[in-house]
């Protein structure tokens, strides 16, 4: 099926689609599946879903027979009948293959095809199934055993397979050939090329072979010959699916309209014999799919997207009581196929479930189908145990098979010599690092083999990949760096975990300055750089935090709620787990491969330097998109004052936006122009291998105004014709961002020639005036910079492997024509500072960031930027008014010399990304940033679960005469699920160490009234609403239970985490007094605070933390438990099965008023000192257990308020 020019939003799937499966039902059953079921009030959990034994189907009409979870929620991008055996076959956008046996479904093989790419279509043969994916075929057996693995070319997007032979297959896709391959020797045998490129549907009869093009065409192709008899004009926009039977075809598609393509509800049907179309059929559906279904009549089945499916006369009238609706779990249906019986049809959803409808009770796929093999169940003999513990247990009990040949380990001697086993190499690091104590070597594991694994490998194999993509080995002594050139400051940083988590790791050591780095710990990190890239692009920054939309997954809101954040750090690092985890929500992230499994990013398997590429152009192209939406919701008014917003179009596009001419000229002198524009470019390299220099701004020139050669659509000759294709520009963008598209060796090679001419050229200009060492030393960062008109005369370590210009000059002339060159230091003292905006269409762009791709072999790469700050920055941070050029790798910061951003060698240091900017860019900007966050946040709003009732409320929101005011005392607390379990290994000495902490999410965020009439009341219970897999709801601790995270069967006031981040935004920006419990890590997993050295430091100001487990701590002591405290002090039992937030958020506020009265208000310190010594003597005595008195109650089961029953 065609999917090209429809909506994007038929992309967008429901929330339900990655929803967290409930622990209590079958494990491959989504809870989407329960939108239908009533649930218990109490909250009693589901043990089962309860099955119908008999399903009644009424002969000859259609119904559901069974629905399967195929791949928890991973859509289904095909699925297919077996026309051999009783089996349906299923394949998803994971790459993943599924088979199902029999009507009811049963699970009969699951394999994955492909790691990368979806499946897109499968073909059964006899002996096995065909897979096809983008730019791979092959060919499986049943059991998932691979026959072949044909690897196509990777230009290649291949959609459709066609079988006309045993043996012979026909392959096609989007580009302008057919590939002919021989199933028999695995070769390719033929390329046939096609007029209309894009064949995605191919069908076949006794007469011709059909091609669906996604132009909206159907071609009729001769068997033998492969020219075209006839074409039919199906739809204007787009083919979406066709079918043919006899003498008939039927297609179905999308017109062209106005505002884009529109799904045409007319089928196109055509007489094969006249050749001709007959009258369109109409239907009632938006027609998506469609099949013949040929039992008694000829039949037409189309099907919707949406899972409407109605039956129809392809030459008679639609009537509209032969719809039935299919009931997907997801809201899309993405496949539909009819068994070769025409007694079965199969339907795959946007959730990865299938459903099975039939028209019997006891259907087969197939009219005459042989027996399926099973495997077989082991058979093993029962032999008596044998005990490996005893030295002398002979060996000859294992019984062995009766043989009269001769064994091969009975090698006469003088053919066979006894040699011991060689040792491994010891590895070059724990060499250099090995400590000895007598004749014992002690030295830490640089995790270079498999964990507990040490592999014997006598030889070193061949490398089969590309050079330029390995880091090479190289002989090193034992005193010597075993990462071959790259700088310490480069390598991968780590967080090293201990018992207190991150609270004793040293961030200082690796930043000293007061901007904030990033931590890597978080999936999908590898971005860290360009957040930081885009964090210090002032107009950028503002834009940004400016912005507030109603929006659940903006990307816009979550980057501008991180800038705010970095904006307060003082030199503490920050993490981007609220932005990253709605990145990992965007269909289309997905879709470019731009969210990493874990152990991808791990090990590093994936291309870093390509994936920062498209998450460049795909972060640029989100943001875009997200400032053009103009509609501010009521909740959020304010966030459009911004003087950035403009009525017709984006400031991101105003900043990066270029707009150019397209022009075509054909050989027949027509010219076509067509206006576009661009958000970035990508360099260009000419295929040059003579060592031709090239200036870095003729390449760039080559990559923008690009020129090429290609086969295109002529209006005036009507046809294809080879045709000049020309890009002018007509207006250039504020900031130049440049992809520099280093993927090979071949552009790494050229980078290394153009650096080492422009090396020789350099010293050739400055002759002897080049010193051999550093004009002044790094470590004095601060005075860096040569005085003000001087130019201080570089080094050649400094003039080393640069090509890379730090400024650029761009002339717009009278034709349409741009000038590009180098601007150095010295034209700008030549021309002076303003010669350049003074000439009209010219401008200078500087160099402000680049971001480079760390190759290290043992870490499996890494992504830093070089980032230039500018004033505003450090006068905001430190007071001072300079610019200085400085190194960013996660949390690592530190100041580096101007020549070095610009420095690539090639062997492990190679460039991704460019930033240019405009001179005085931030002047042509207003960067004044008002906070659009106001008091209308904390007003009622509805929930996101269907089944809440009234009578489940829990709290009551703030009324206009209650919004809180500055001081105003709020009880806080927070519970949290479990995303991703903690990953550890036991050390050799028994000790643990935390390789990977746990990734924790909020569940449910509870702030209480702390004054007033309503004192102890909440007005903020919220269940935050998830799409992640919770892997553990932690109820003992935190209360929630399965379901209750759940927008479809939750009882609760569910909301988005958005929501209620901005509610606590408001609440700390008004400054309000937060009351509670372990403050420290509630703050830190809703993403609202950073780390600071051994202590914290919260965004919230510290004045505002009113946390009661320092409140009743002694120094050197140990923390003590809300429990204890609340049963010490108040004398009150709470936490007694689970925890509730609002007893804890309560029981927290009761204690700072008995600290305000044990203390006295503060006044008395040595009073209170002496309760805490109490306080620690009973607890060591009790040994900080809660004794369980009868009748003692808790605040949750006392008497409430009375001004609570009152409201």
């Amino acid at each position: 099926m065609n999917f090209e020019g429809l909506d994007p939003g038929l992309a967008e799937y429901a929330p339900a689609m990655h929803s967290a499966l409930d622990p209590v039902l079958d494990a491959h059953l989504n809870p989407s599946l329960l939108q239908n079921v009533e649930l218990d009030p109490e909250g009693v959990a589901l043990e089962a879903l309860p099955v119908q034994e008999s399903v009644h189907i009424m002969e000859g009409v259609y119904s559901e027979l069974h629905s399967v979870v195929a791949e928890v929620g991973v859509p289904v991008s095909v699925s297919h009948f077996d026309l051999h055996e009783e089996m349906l076959w299923v394949g998803s956008h994971g790459g993943h293959a599924t088979s199902f046996f029999g009507p009811a479904l049963e699970r009969y093989s699951s394999f994955q095809v492909n790691g990368s790419d979806d499946i897109r279509q499968i073909q059964s043969l006899e002996n096995g199934i065909l897979f096809l994916t983008k730019n791979n075929l092959k060919y499986m057996a049943r059991g998932g055993l691979i026959i072949f693995d044909y690897l196509l070319d990777e230009n290649e997007d291949m959609h459709s397979l066609l079988l006309t032979d045993s043996s012979i297959l026909l392959i096609g896709g989007l580009q302008n050939h057919i590939l002919e391959i021989d199933l028999n020797t695995v070769q390719e045998t033929q390329k046939y090329a096609v007029e209309t490129p894009g064949v995605t549907i191919m069908r076949q009869t006794n007469r011709f072979f059909f091609c669906g093009h996604t132009s909206g065409k159907v071609s009729l192709r001769d068997l033998r010959t492969f020219k075209v008899e006839h074409e039919f004009d199906a739809f204007s926009g787009s083919l979406s699916d066709f079918d043919v039977h006899g003498n008939l075809l039927a297609a179905c598609g999308f017109s062209s309209r106005l505002t884009g393509l529109a799904c045409d509800r007319f089928l196109k049907v055509y007489d094969l014999r006249m050749m001709r179309a007959i009258t369109p059929l109409q239907v009632h559906v938006d027609p998506a799919f469609l099949r013949f279904i040929p039992t008694y009549t000829s039949r037409l089945a189309i099907i919707s997207q949406s899972g409407q499916c109605q039956f129809c006369e392809p030459t008679g009238l639609a009537n509209p009581a032969d719809i039935f609706h299919v009931n997907p779990v997801g809201p899309l249906l993405m496949t539909f196929d009819v068994s070769a019986s025409k007694q079965a049809l199969a339907f795959g959803d946007s959730e990865g479930c299938v459903h099975l409808w039939t028209d019997s009770p006891e259907p087969s796929f197939n009219p005459y189908s042989r027996e399926t093999e099973f495997a077989l169940p082991c058979l093993v003999d029962s032999l008596p145990p044998l005990d490996w513990s005893q030295d002398l247990l002979p060996l000859s009990l294992i019984p062995v098979p009766l043989t009269t040949d001769t064994l091969l380990s009975d090698w006469p001697a003088a053919n066979s010599a006894p040699a011991p086993r060689r040792a491994p190499p010891v590895d070059a690091e724990i060499l250099r690092t090995m400590k000895k104590v007598g004749f014992i070597g002690y030295a830490p594991n640089p995790r270079t083999k498999l964990r507990n694994q040490i592999p014997y490998r006598l030889k070193e194999s061949d490398s089969e990949f590309d050079s330029f993509s390995q880091v090479t080995e190289s002989p090193v002594g034992r005193e010597e760096e075993p990462h071959l050139h790259v700088s310490k400051k480069y390598r991968k940083v780590t967080i090293k975990y201990s018992k207190l988590g991150l609270e004793d790791f040293d961030f200082k050591h690796y930043n000293k300055t007061l901007f904030a780095g990033l931590e890597p710990h978080i999936p999908n990190a590898y971005c860290n750089c360009m957040i930081q890239v885009l964090y210090f692009l002032e107009p950028v920054r503002c834009l940004i935090q400016n912005h507030l939309c109603q929006k659940e997954f903006c990307l816009a809101c979550e980057l501008g709620f991180l800038f705010h954040m970095l904006d307060l750090s003082r030199g503490d690092p920050c993490q981007g787990s609220n932005f990253l985890r709605a990145f990992r929500t965007i269909p289309e992230a997905s879709a470019l491969g731009l969210i990493l499994a874990d152990s991808d990013e791990a090990s590093g398997k994936g291309n870093l330097a390509r994936l920062i590429q498209r998450w460049n152009r795909f972060i640029l192209t989100q943001l875009h998109q997200d400032m053009q939406e103009l509609e501010v919701p009521q909740a959020y008014r304010g966030a459009g004052g911004s003087s950035f917003c403009s009525s017709g179009d984006s400031v991101i596009g105003q900043l990066f936006s270029c707009e150019m001419e397209n022009c075509s000229l054909c050989r027949c002198g027509s010219e076509t122009v067509r206006a576009s524009s661009t958000l970035l470019f990508t360099l260009s390299y000419p295929d040059d291998k003579t060592g031709k220099n090239y200036d870095f701004a003729q390449v760039l020139k080559r990559s923008i105004c690009l020129d090429q050669n290609t086969q295109a659509w002529c209006d005036n000759c009507e046809k294809y014709q080879p045709t000049i294709q020309t890009r002018n520009i007509r207006h250039l963008p504020d900031i130049l961002v440049i992809n520099c598209e280093v993927n090979s060796s071949k552009e790494a090679d050229f980078w290394r020639m153009q650096a080492e001419v422009a090396f020789k050229m350099a010293v050739k200009k400055h002759g002897g005036e080049i010193s051999k060492n550093k004009e002044f030393a790094l470590a004095d960062w601060k005075e860096l910079g040569s005085p003000e008109g001087v130019l201080v005369c570089p080094s050649i370590e400094e003039l080393k492997n640069v090509w890379l210009p730090f400024s650029i000059r761009m002339k717009m002339t009278r034709n349409k024509g741009l000038d590009v060159c180098n601007w150095t230091d010295g034209d700008e003292m030549q021309w002076g500072p303003a010669r350049a905006e003074e000439e009209h269409g010219v401008y200078v762009y500087d160099l402000m960031a680049t971001v480079v791709h760390i190759l290290d072999s043992r870490t499996g790469g890494s992504l830093v930027a070089h980032i230039k700050v500018g004033e505003t920055y450090h006068q905001r941070k430190e007071g001072v008014t300079h610019q200085q050029w400085y190194l960013f790798n996660d949390f690592l910061i530190e100041p580096i010399d101007k020549h070095e951003a610009v420095q690539f060698d090639m062997n492990w240091k190679v460039p991704a990304i460019l930033y240019y900017v405009k001179r005085n860019l931030n002047s042509r900007y207003n960067l004044n940033i008002k906070n659009p966050i106001e008091a209308s946040v904390l007003l009622a709003e509805a929930s996101l679960a269907r089944k809440q009732r009234k009578t489940h409320t829990t709290f009551i929101p703030l009324m206009l005469n209650e919004m809180p005011q500055i001081g105003d005392l709020v009880g806080l607390d927070a519970e949290f699920v479990t995303l991703n379990e903690e990953e550890a290994e036991l050390r050799s000495d028994g000790t643990k160490s935390t390789i990977k902490p746990s990734q924790m999410s909020v569940a449910r965020i509870t702030c209480v009234r702390g004054q007033g009439p309503n004192e102890g009341i909440p007005f903020i219970d919220d269940y935050i609403s998830t799409q992640e897999q919770v892997v553990d709801y932690l109820t003992q601790y935190s209360g929630i239970k399965p379901g209750d995270l759940d927008a479809k069967i939750s009882s609760k006031h569910l909301t988005t985490l958005k929501s209620t981040y901005l509610k606590l935004r408001f609440l700390i920006d008004i400054g309000v007094k937060f009351v509670g419990h372990g403050l420290q890590k509630d703050f830190r997993v809703i993403n609202l605070m950073v780390w600071q050295g051994s202590f914290k430091s919260l965004l919230v100001p510290k004045d505002q933390v009113l946390d009661t487990v320092y409140l009743f701590h002694m120094p050197r002591k140990r923390m003590i438990s809300l429990r204890f405290l609340a049963w010490y002090f108040l004398d009150l039992k709470i936490q007694g099965e689970t925890h509730d937030s609002i007893e804890d958020a309560r029981t927290a506020l009761q204690l700072y008023r008995k600290y305000l009265e044990l203390s006295k208000n503060g006044t008395e310190p040595e009073s209170f000192h002496k309760v805490l010594k109490g306080l620690y003597e009973k607890g060591r005595k009790m040994d900080w257990k809660v004794p369980e008195p009868e009748g003692q109650t808790s605040p949750k089961n006392a008497a409430v308020f009375s001004s609570v029953l009152a409201l």
